[in-house]
């Protein structure tokens, strides 16, 4: 039985987690925070998502569009830079949800951060991107931009196994890579690649490596590797799904189990 579509569900889910007032779109939001990723950074969780991931620690706000609550590009830039300042950090993200399902919205965020002193990073799955082509030459535009595209698993087979969407969908990450540079982003430090390898063989690794070696071969060489996190929400969805992590880690960075 094959997945569904991602672009059709990009779609539903815009509706419910999108609106336009007075030529603005607006996002449904979760939560604004500060964290210690990337060093430390001010991070803006979107609701909603064109994936269903089976390993996603933002489920409970991801897979739904009814959730939050609405705030315009403006509100946004104002929340994540002054959480910011106060903590001394250098990064701003938008993370939780699939922030390119409202590209408006990023766009007009991004025009309020580009001549501050802050790198903005993209969390994404990339696959809007890799479809549009037109997404990947909007966001070159903007100076201090990363692109962090994250693939769900090294091969078609577990994208669809992971995800639930399609495997003929998952070439559409690679897509976005190729867009991303295309458009004159930097492969390694403007742009790249992070991928979930809790279920992956040393096998489906190595090939997923010779594919973005393909593209540039600095991109095999930049990877951000993802491991599933135990948070007790995200093994609910485990064993909902029964699906079982080669390797896993406990939310205090202890490795969990391998199989």
């Amino acid at each position: 039985m094959s997945g569904f579509d991602p672009f059709k569900l990009s779609t539903i889910v815009y509706r419910g987690v999108a609106r336009i007032r007075d030529g603005v779109e607006e996002r449904r939001y979760y939560r604004f925070r500060g964290g210690r990723w990337y060093g430390g950074i001010a991070t803006g969780d979107v609701v909603g998502c064109n994936l269903r991931c089976k390993f996603c620690w933002s489920w409970r706000y991801s897979f739904y569009t009814n959730k939050g609550f609405f705030q315009t590009p403006q509100q946004v830039y104002e929340k994540l830079t002054r959480i910011a300042e106060k903590r001394k950090y250098k990064y701003i993200r938008l993370s939780g949800g699939e922030p390119t399902i409202t590209m408006k919205h990023v766009i007009q965020l991004l025009e309020l951060l580009d001549q501050t002193k802050f790198v903005f990073i993209l969390e994404t799955n990339g696959l809007l991107i890799g479809y549009h082509r037109k997404y990947a030459e909007e966001l070159a535009t903007y100076r201090k931009i990363a692109v962090r595209v994250s693939f769900k698993g090294t091969t078609p087979e577990e994208f669809e196994q992971l995800t639930g969407a399609d495997k003929k969908y998952y070439g559409y990450q690679f897509k976005a890579l190729e867009n991303l540079i295309d458009a004159g982003l930097k492969p390694g430090e403007q742009v790249y690649p992070a991928v979930m390898l809790s279920f992956s063989p040393e096998e489906n690794i190595k090939k997923f490596l010779d594919r973005l070696r393909d593209i540039h071969p600095v991109l095999a060489q930049e990877i951000d590797p993802e491991y599933v996190i135990l948070y007790p929400h995200v093994v609910e969805l485990l064993r909902k799904n029964k699906l079982k992590p080669r390797i896993a880690y406990k939310p205090n960075g202890i490795p969990e189990f391998m199989i």
